[in-house]
């Protein structure tokens, strides 16, 4: 998978990592993948309803060890 912006939000709380997601997937084209890694168990769900809010595709989601890991493609 070619992610192609990845983007660090361990530490943070909702909605700091959607909100630092939001802003980065403007800066993008459209297809291209954003990596999101989170230390906030929270944010499995916040970013599944993040994905249907917005149109933008959750390719995938994973956890590993304490962190959440999210990958978006921009609509």
């Amino acid at each position: 998978m070619q992610i192609d912006k990845e983007i660090d939000t361990r530490g943070l709380n909702c909605p700091l990592p959607i909100l630092k997601a939001k802003k980065a997937l403007t800066d993008m084209l459209s297809g291209q993948l954003l990596k999101v890694v989170s230390t906030d168990g929270g944010s499995l769900r916040d970013f599944q309803a993040f994905s249907k809010q917005t149109g933008n595709e959750l390719v995938e989601q994973q956890t590993v060890g304490d962190d959440y890991i999210h990958v978006l493609r921009r609509r």
